[in-house]
């Protein structure tokens, strides 16, 4: 048995014996001292982690180019059981963290939507865990759709779509001509090749939090014949969809990862929307004890060190802005 590990009653150490197992403590009044009971360092636990970057926004466009490319999804990583990683893959290995160690946490932001050009997502980090920003759609001084984690959307005649990163999104859809922009690529599937519709990829869904949510969608691309198109499901933005002067849609809710609109242009100029901004979400045992630190360029749901919700077994951190060191 090691040392750091107690049993106690009323505070007090008691020589010899096993703890019991969780589900019969009772009222044994039996201490966590997982890890830093007796003064030491506890096991390390597995940390299961969910690090979506910020989406790429749509495209925007002017007079000649009608119809701007839907932006791609920011990159979707997990380590939760079961759960699946962007593009199809299957979720990855858990974090051994050490307690006493800082890890760094970053919260990529979405790409902003802008007359004619936008922008690519920005990176979100949990330790050695990098996902990459999403792909801006095609626009009307770039037609082809940007590399991301998902890839953007194409327009024009000559636009090639953005292609996805292995093991964290899907490319975005080709284009369909002046009046056609593609889908931004979503974490599940390909942005919608210009065509009839030109949806967005749809997103995945995770549990890490104790119920599944769908994140990581890719925005819509834009198109002039009156046919509704939607953004993937997981936050992705919808696109201007009639023949006229008409912005993209922004990816939401925010911490998505969303994929933002394309935006339509008849006589003039329009812009595509934002993608979303990403988050990183990190879940344990709750044997083991709250985060030690959280810097303060983070923004984390719910205040102090506590964790944004305990649940199923789990302790869970949720953390939507900013960048900064965590402590375990």
């Amino acid at each position: 048995m090691p040392s750091f590990i107690r049993n106690t009653s009323g505070g007090a150490s008691v020589g010899g014996g096993a703890l019991a197992p969780r589900s019969r403590r009772g009222n044994t009044n039996q201490a966590d001292s997982y890890w830093r009971g007796g003064g030491s360092a506890g096991p390390t636990p597995s940390v299961e982690y969910l690090v979506i970057a910020g989406g790429g926004s749509g495209g925007g466009t002017a007079t000649g180019y009608t119809a701007g490319g839907g932006g791609g999804a920011g990159g979707y990583r997990t380590s939760v059981i079961g759960a699946t990683s962007g593009r199809g893959s299957v979720a990855e290995a858990v974090k051994v963290v050490v307690a006493g160690t800082s890890y760094t946490v970053t919260i990529g932001g979405g790409g902003a939507g802008a007359v004619w050009l936008g922008a690519n997502g920005v990176a979100s980090v949990f330790s050695t865990v990098t996902t990459v920003g999403g792909g801006r759609g095609g626009s009307y001084t770039n037609s082809a759709g940007q590399l991301g984690g998902s890839g953007g959307g194409a327009i024009g005649t000559g636009g090639t779509a953005g292609a996805g990163t292995t093991d964290e999104g899907f490319g975005g859809g080709a284009t369909g001509g002046a009046k056609l922009g593609g889908g931004g690529g979503g974490a599940g599937a390909v942005g919608t090749t210009a065509g009839a519709s030109t949806n967005g990829g749809v997103g995945l869904t995770n549990s890490i939090t104790g119920s599944a949510v769908f994140r990581g969608g890719g925005g819509a691309g834009a198109n002039q014949n009156g046919i509704p198109a939607d953004g993937g499901n997981g936050g992705g933005g919808g696109a201007a969809n009639s023949r006229g002067n008409f912005n993209g849609t922004a990816a939401s809710p925010a911490n998505t990862g969303g994929g933002g609109g394309g935006g339509t242009s008849y006589t003039g100029n329009s812009a595509g929307g934002s993608g979303a901004s990403g988050v990183v979400i990190l879940r344990y045992p709750d044997i083991y004890d709250n985060l030690v630190s959280i810097d303060a360029g983070l923004t984390k749901t719910g205040g102090g060190l506590a964790p944004t919700t305990i649940t199923g077994g789990y302790k869970i951190y949720e953390f939507t802005g900013g960048t900064g060191p965590i402590t375990f």
